[in-house]
């Protein structure tokens, strides 16, 4: 008997695992594959792997700009899917050890409830049996009608991430944050990219300005965008792919799926537990994470009505151990989670939109910034993009954007504005270095506060 059984070895499952080792609890950890889930072994990781790669590629192929003559730089697609392979193998190494440090007893197979509190290991002939269960079995990438993932010419990121070769046309049907991250990757390695989003922008449900900025820079770099354009089935030949819509179609060499991701909760015995799924999702206390089957807790990519995040995974698994070990909640909180687009430029938005604070009726000030007359950009050379403070008016600080280079580090400091209620006044009171990128976050909430400097 443990006082712990994880089914799930992503995010979600190994941090729960870790976790409970504060406690001094006993864990088993059934995975179907190596410890790391989707975001290490075929998600955010290799994804990020590969637009740094795209990212050196570029900053070699401008060097010129900066008096460093290189000449046009050649991609060794080979070297480049090993350096990858390298990452992901160092950080799933690391990781089992560090679960061998914690004795957590990892288990290779596929887990299924038999009850609330019995997992079946298929494969195995085992069972085992936990005084609680934390079910994080993560999630897949959906398709839609017309497109059905053969893994050659119509595939998901799952394949995209171990292509043997550089597609030379690629046609994105989605234009969301997976999308709009492989776009950036294979336009910068030399890829012919389309993307196609049905939604009126790209990055639905985004902040529109961010939006139209990462549209904009994306497609001056070559990306076509077709917005507001539904397609038809695809016509899948022998080497290319048409993707058909209205009147007008294109012929590439491989479609890249990109439509969102469901749950991966079929299959996995909640039938034999009290559990309620909404729409496939389960659904938890978002105080304790448990749900309606007392001892049963959900984390991660299942839980409905909350973002598909690795580091959503790993809070949701600190409130379900801590609720596990000490029967307290320490719940999550949402509205302070960054949300990051890994393209470049970087997108990263905390908090409220300007859409959401009007959904809610609150009256917000919006004050924005641009790189443009940033020194530490102009320096660098990504000069484009901006930085924008959500504030409730005569309030608190509600929501922010940033769009520009390391948005995805800079959003933290604001993120802290946020989770802390700060007041414009209180966050622009301190100092920011100088020449920095985050003098852009700094000059917003000074103008925020209404003493704007420059």
């Amino acid at each position: 008997m443990y006082d712990i059984v994880v089914v799930g070895g992503g995010p979600g499952g190994y941090a729960a695992a870790l976790y409970a080792h504060n406690f001094g609890l006993s864990v088993a950890l059934v995975t179907d594959e190596r410890p790391g889930g989707t975001c290490l072994l075929r998600g955010c990781i290799p994804a990020k792997q590969w637009l740094h790669i795209a990212e050196v590629m570029s900053v070699v192929r401008h060097s010129a700009e900066f008096g460093v003559v290189a000449g046009e730089p050649e991609l060794d697609w080979g070297a480049a899917l090993a350096r990858k392979n390298k990452t992901v193998d160092t950080l799933v190494k690391g990781l089992s050890g560090l679960l061998k440090q914690r004795n957590v007893e990892v288990i290779i197979g596929r887990g299924r409830l038999d009850g609330p509190r019995r997992v079946v290991v298929e494969g195995e002939d085992r069972v085992l049996e936990g005084r609680h269960v934390i079910l994080a079995t993560g999630s897949h990438a959906r398709t839609i009608p017309g497109y059905e993932i053969d893994g050659t010419r119509i595939v998901t990121s799952d394949h995209a991430l171990d292509w043997p070769a550089r597609p030379e046309r690629v046609a994105i049907i989605g234009g969301g944050v997976i999308g709009c991250e492989f776009a950036s990757m294979l336009v910068d390695l030399g890829s012919q990219v389309t993307v196609f989003e049905v939604m009126d922008q790209i990055l639905p449900g985004s902040d529109p300005d961010a939006a139209r900025q990462l549209q904009r820079q994306l497609a001056r770099r070559g990306v076509d965008f077709r917005i507001g354009v539904a397609v038809e089935p695809a016509k899948v030949g022998p080497s290319t792919v048409v993707v058909p819509w209205g009147d007008e179609s294109l012929e590439v060499d491989v479609v890249l799926v990109s439509v969102g991701r469901g749950p991966n909760t079929e299959g996995v015995g909640l039938e034999t537990t009290a559990a309620e799924l909404e729409r496939g999702f389960v659904r938890v206390d978002l105080e304790t994470m448990q749900t309606a089957e007392p001892g049963l807790y959900a984390v991660g990519d299942i839980v409905a009505g909350t973002p598909q995040l690795a580091h959503v995974g790993f809070a949701e698994a600190i409130a379900a151990v801590t609720h596990i070990a000490t029967g307290t909640a320490a719940p999550v909180d949402y509205r302070a989670i960054p949300r990051v687009t890994y393209t470049h430029p970087e997108v990263a938005e905390v908090g409220l939109t300007e859409a959401l604070a009007a959904e809610e009726g609150i009256a917000v000030d919006v004050t924005k910034h641009a790189f443009n007359g940033v020194g530490r950009a102009i320096i660098t050379g990504q000069n484009q993009g901006f930085a924008k403070v959500i504030a409730e008016r005569d309030g608190p600080i509600v929501g922010a954007v940033v769009v520009g280079p390391s948005a995805g580090e800079l959003i933290h400091e604001l993120m802290y504005s946020v989770g802390w209620e700060a007041l414009p006044a209180e966050a622009a009171a301190f100092i920011h270095a100088h020449p920095s990128l985050s003098e852009a976050v700094g000059e917003t909430l000074l103008a925020a506060a209404g003493h704007g400097l420059h």
